[in-house]
């Protein structure tokens, strides 16, 4: 997954950070809301973690505007104050959850998790595809009596497929959602993860495919 963080204190950014990419996922952070509407505006998020008190101005202004650009992506809001009349107000400007600082990482992964199943669709944890058994927590993917545990770009690269079987995935929009801005890396890093995958899938009914000239599917064989 794809995080947005955005907020101006940084050693509990840096925290956060180290948390989640622990997690496997990647982290983008703005330290206020002119280089989150940057971001925002260049990259597919999959949650987006939003301090409501920045420097350049209210974290609820900059949600307020994301949802009236038909903006889809969750939004967690991170909040010091505990106000009824505040937690409500950020989830009627359409703030997915709320957690209250100070607050406990196990507690922020939890809503995170939550929060990430209801855009889903789901209740549950795994997905299935085919004969495939994803379970994104735990890190596994089990096919028949086999079960493999990926490594964390392995992980994130299965998840962006199945969540969307058929579609086809440039490179370079792999790369955008795998890795942030911070890292340095070139599209061969996804024909590395691709080529992983597709061992691990091997005797499945699923299967990456190349699309040439456009990317990446994965689709029932």
């Amino acid at each position: 997954m794809r995080f947005l963080l955005v907020e101006d204190n940084l050693s509990l950014a840096a925290a956060v950070e180290d948390r989640l990419r622990m997690d496997g996922h990647v982290v983008d952070h703005a330290p206020d809301i002119s280089v989150a509407d940057d971001y925002a505006a260049t990259a597919d998020y999959d949650l987006i973690l939003l301090d409501i008190m920045l420097p350049d101005g209210d974290g609820r202004d900059f949600l307020k505007a994301h949802r009236n650009r038909q903006g889809t992506t969750p939004v967690i809001v991170l909040t010091a104050r505990s106000e009824v009349s505040d937690r409500v107000g950020v989830l009627d400007l359409g703030a997915d959850d709320y957690i209250t600082k100070p607050f406990d990482f196990s507690e922020l992964e939890a809503r995170c998790r939550a929060v990430l199943r209801r855009h889903g669709g789901g209740s549950s944890n795994q997905k299935r595809f085919g004969s495939v058994v994803f379970d994104p927590m735990a890190g596994t993917l089990n096919i028949g009596e086999r079960t493999v545990s990926l490594r964390n770009k392995e992980l994130r690269l299965l998840e962006i497929f199945i969540n969307a079987p058929d579609r086809i995935f440039s490179k370079s929009k792999l790369v955008d959602r795998l890795f942030s801005y911070e890292e340095d890396v070139s599209e061969n890093a996804i024909e590395v993860y691709v080529g992983r995958l597709r061992k691990h899938l091997a005797g499945s009914d699923v299967e990456i495919t190349t699309v040439r000239g456009l990317g990446y599917r994965m689709s029932l064989a």
